[in-house]
This record gives C-alpha cells, sequence and structure tokens, in this order.
C-alpha cells in the first residue's frame, strides 16, 4: 500500500494488526523479566513499537517482515518531517534492541537494524544552577513549619546525594541509614547504590524525623521517608511544584527541569575536583560515557575562568 504524503511514522491510527500487537507484548515481556526496566521504560518502547508498525501497515509490511529499507524510509520521513534527532535516535534504540531480541529468538532470519546507522546528535550541556542559587534555594523552605522542614530536607538531600527525583520520593525510611550517614537506593535496572549524605543534609534529615515526620503523619502509618500532610509518600508531580515554587521564590528564573539538582551536584563535585568515575558511581550511571557529559560543563567553567583572570584571556 503506497504511503499518503502527510503520513507520519507516529499517525494516530488502531495498529489493526494482532501480530504485531502480541509480538510487541512478548518482547516487553523479556525485557522486564530479563532487565527489569520500569513501567515508564516498557510504555516507552511500546508507544516506540506501536508507532512504527502502524507506519508499517500503511506500506503493507508487519513488525516481523520489515527490511532495512522500510527503518530507513521511516527515519527518513521523520528527518524530513523536522522531527528532532533525539527521538529519532530513540526509536532506532528500540528497534534494534527489538530485532535483536525477535533474531535470538528465531522468528527472523536477518536483523534489518544491523546496518543502520544512529543519527548524529548535538550533545547538550545539562542545565544546573551556580552554587550561589543553590544555596539560595535551599534557603527558601520555612522551616519553623512541618511542610517547610521537609522540603528543606528534601532539598537538601537531593543535592547532597545527586538523586533522581524518582529515587528520592521513593526512599523508605529502612533505606535511611542515618547513623552511618548514608542512603541506599535502587536506581535504574534495580541496581543497588549507596550514596553518603554528608553532614548539612543528615542534620536537616534528623531535624525532619524528629519534628516534622510524625506531625506530618498524624497517627497514620507510612514507609516513604518524606510524607505529605495526607499521611502518603511525596509523589514526583508534588516534588516537582514545590521546587518550582521554591525556586520562584529564591529569584531563580531559568528554566528548570527535574534534574537541576543532580546537574549541579555533580557539576559541583567535578568543580571542586572529584574525580569522573567517583561522580559516575554517585549518580549510578551504568556506563561511564554518560557521566562524561559533565567535563564539558567543568571544562566551560574553567574556560570562563580562564577568560576573566589570565592576562591574556
Amino acid at each position: 500500500m503506497a504511503q499518503s504524503a502527510g503520513a507520519s511514522c507516529y499517525d494516530r491510527r488502531p495498529m489493526g494488526d494482532d501480530t504485531n500487537q502480541a509480538i510487541t507484548e512478548r518482547f516487553l515481556d523479556s525485557l522486564w523479566l530479563e532487565s527489569g526496566l520500569s513501567d515508564n521504560t516498557l510504555a516507552s518502547y511500546r508507544s516506540d513499537l506501536q508507532g512504527f508498525s502502524r507506519w508499517l501497515t500503511l506500506q503493507g509490511a508487519t513488525l516481523e517482515s520489515a527490511s532495512r529499507a522500510h527503518i530507513m524510509g521511516c527515519l527518513a520521513q521523520r528527518y524530513h518531517a523536522g522531527l528532532k534527532a533525539r527521538s529519532t535516535a530513540r526509536l532506532l534504540s528500540t528497534l534494534r534492541r527489538f530485532y535483536r531480541y525477535l533474531s535470538r529468538e528465531g522468528i527472523i532470519a536477518t536483523d534489518p537494524t544491523v546496518d543502520v546507522d544512529m543519527p548524529k546528535l548535538d550533545q547538550p550541556l545539562p542545565k544546573g544552577l551556580s552554587e550561589e542559587q543553590v544555596e539560595c534555594l535551599l534557603a527558601q523552605p520555612e522551616t519553623a513549619t512541618p511542610i517547610g522542614l521537609r522540603d528543606r530536607a528534601m532539598l537538601e538531600v537531593l543535592y547532597a546525594t545527586g538523586l533522581r527525583v524518582s529515587e528520592l520520593v521513593g526512599l523508605t525510611v529502612s533505606q535511611a541509614n542515618l547513623s552511618g550517614g548514608v542512603v541506599r537506593v535502587t536506581g535504574k535496572g534495580g541496581r543497588d547504590r549507596v550514596v553518603p549524605l554528608g553532614e548539612e543534609s543528615l542534620q536537616w534529615t534528623n531535624l525532619y524525623l524528629e519534628q516534622a515526620r510524625q506531625q506530618l503523619l498524624r497517627g497514620r502509618s507510612c514507609d516513604a521517608l518524606f510524607v505529605t500532610a495526607r499521611g502518603a509518600g511525596m509523589t514526583r508531580q508534588a516534588f516537582w511544584h514545590m521546587i518550582k515554587r521554591r525556586a520562584l521564590s529564591a529569584g531563580i528564573h531559568s528554566v528548570l527541569s527535574p534534574h537541576t539538582l543532580r546537574h549541579s551536584f555533580a557539576t559541583h563535585l567535578l568543580n571542586h575536583g572529584a574525580d569522573l568515575r567517583t561522580v559516575q558511581m554517585l549518580l549510578g550511571h551504568a556506563d561511564l560515557s554518560t557521566t562524561q557529559i559533565y567535563t564539558h560543563v567543568s571544562r566551560e567553567r574553567l574556560k570562563g575562568l580562564h577568560a576573566r583572570h589570565h592576562p591574556r584571556g
């Protein structure tokens, strides 16, 4: 079937092919069993495969019968439609893993992604805050109130540890070893790591536990370390609203992301002499190459210092 000129790889049409759907679910089940991926990650894989499957239907093909030409055609169409290279790279990464699985299971004879190159990506520098901005942000919560004390403790822990927001709100009381000054975190892929809290965040976490947590719970039971006034664990959305509100009150008007303090944590460590491998371990990156982007941030700072202070800068 010929493809209409305006059709997209993500044209919202029903899959209409039970075989495509069944093989997608088999693949996702295998991912969950082998890698323990999160629901959000599995949902991203499903979305990519469903979009590609709909596009293949317009070409008269299925996921099993797709060729290298089909994949190149879809990627080319995305390029001409002006879609971001990063989302196209994610799609290709999904397809590579999917077709490796089909090949390994003997469902297809040839992997159509073998000779398909990954789109070139501009490597964006992570956006972080200066040390002065972080200090101002941390000082915003009114620590005379239970909510303010909780918010201060959460911000301190996030900046001191570089946790992902999902890891922070997912912390349980049993994961916080305050006598040892560390938290035990289960990160992506089910990998555990132990991260030191540092004196400031340890102090504020102890104050929160002693003075605020029981007031917020009001006799209710909850395993989460950081809780709301409703007696439940904090959510990513609630924390995100909180940090945006605190940033505005601190006069920080730059665009924030859920990872802003995580990026600041990594950058400030490197600026003060930490080695890349240590930062990798603290962030919970499986691959050192993921951490290496922070060397660019640190390098930009060094260039700025050189330009300001060197007589020939």
